[in-house]
């Protein structure tokens, strides 16, 4: 049975030279948060994707629009005539689930006259918003009333502006007038969050189209997927496509996918040159240990034996930075807004990207430790005791 170095040993080396270890923690420390940020962007995209449709909601927009809602607009009768002819959509005392839409994308200003402007997603509400989109909810000040605004709490970093600039009671122009924040609301792990809400006439005469709409969505009770498709089918004349809400988003999913795959290529990228920094810091650590190598070699160890206590100093130091990186990346990540071109979404470091983060850091402790490991302990014994 191969004779092993005992765990102490490997762990009374790693404060025999301090800044070497330090150096290494903040190597492995930084490649880590790296990590922890590119599964944070991935997993907050998905998440803001998935959880933005409604299970139960359907959505009709018009032919050939399938893919963007902007680009999409039916007659303003059409919530009328969809909520008379099919039956089976939630009520709640009488009111219907059913919320006509209109979204648009202008350019605001915070000031009248200002040089600067700002993109902001505007979603044209009624009322019944607040029951198709359960998600949303206002956490300080209220509904938004003529000639005012609703902003999500993303909605700042969408802009790119200061959160003090949409404080309630501060003002947006476009339109050449201005437009008074009466509140804020959350939608936790949803697009919408960087949406500014504003009452459905208003925007409409805004962006000039007053008999139109972006959409309707309506939740579904008794009724199925089917009888909304049915009755598109039966008014080929309205020219409307309906499908659930939740597939819309999932299609967007699919679209963002390659931004996706580039985070991660980057990702691999950014852990290459991790591993290879690791590899020449264990070089110059390992060198300079060579006669201690020969001298346990000469006491009778085996080589594997000696590796396995090298690899054990390795994966112990870069495990020690990877929890520093793990508790920066949940107090600093955690949460952060992203700006891209659906709205914002936020950073989600959670257990699967601390799993992949913790995954990252001992593949680095254990790969980065095994080349130079084996490279100093193939000098033979004797110029291994006589080197310097």
């Amino acid at each position: 049975m191969m004779r092993l170095l005992p765990w102490e040993y490997a762990v009374r080396n790693l404060g025999r030279a301090p800044l070497r270890m330090a150096l290494s923690m903040g190597g492995c420390g930084i490649v880590v948060l790296l990590v922890l940020a590119s599964v944070g962007f991935v997993r907050g995209m998905q998440k803001s994707l998935t959880f933005s449709g409604g299970t139960d909601n359907v959505i009709l927009l018009s032919a050939g629009s399938e893919e963007s809602i902007e680009r999409s607009e039916i007659d303003g009768s059409i919530a009328g005539t969809a909520a008379a002819s099919i039956s089976g959509i939630r009520e709640r005392l009488g009111v219907k689930y059913i919320s006509p839409e209109f979204h648009a994308a202008p350019l605001v200003y915070l000031e009248r006259n200002s040089p600067e402007r700002y993109m902001a997603l505007m979603r044209g509400i009624r009322p019944e918003a607040f029951l198709v989109h359960p998600q949303v909810r206002i956490v300080e000040g209220h509904a938004p009333g003529t000639g005012e605004i609703l902003v999500g709490h993303l909605a700042a970093t969408r802009m790119g502006v200061p959160n003090e600039s949409l404080e309630v009671g501060k003002q947006l122009w476009f339109d050449n007038r201005a437009w008074t924040v009466a509140g804020h609301f959350e939608a936790p792990g949803t697009v919408m969050e960087a949406e500014i809400w504003i009452p459905l006439t208003d925007l409409q005469i805004a962006m000039k189209r007053e008999s139109k709409f972006s959409c309707v969505i309506m939740t579904l009770g008794s009724a199925e997927l089917g009888d909304v498709q049915e009755f598109v089918k039966r008014r080929p004349d309205l020219e409307l496509v309906a499908f659930r809400e939740a597939d819309y988003y999932g299609k967007l999913m699919t679209f963002f996918r390659p931004v996706q795959t580039m985070v991660w290529i980057a990702t691999v990228l950014l852990a290459m040159g991790g591993l290879l920094g690791g590899l020449n810091t264990m070089y110059a650590a390992f060198a300079s240990r060579v006669r201690e190598l020969g001298s346990l070699q000469a006491l009778g160890f085996k080589r594997r034996a000696i590796v396995l206590s090298l690899v054990q100093e390795s994966v112990l130091t870069a495990v020690v930075g990877t929890l520093i990186a793990a508790v920066i990346g949940l107090a600093l990540l955690n949460g952060v807004g992203v700006r891209f071109s659906m709205g914002a979404f936020r950073l989600m470091i959670d257990a699967p990207a601390l799993a992949t983060g913790f995954a990252a850091g001992a593949g680095l402790g254990l790969l980065g430790a095994l080349p130079p490991a084996w490279r100093c302990l193939r000098m033979p014994i004797p110029d291994a005791l006589k080197s310097a």
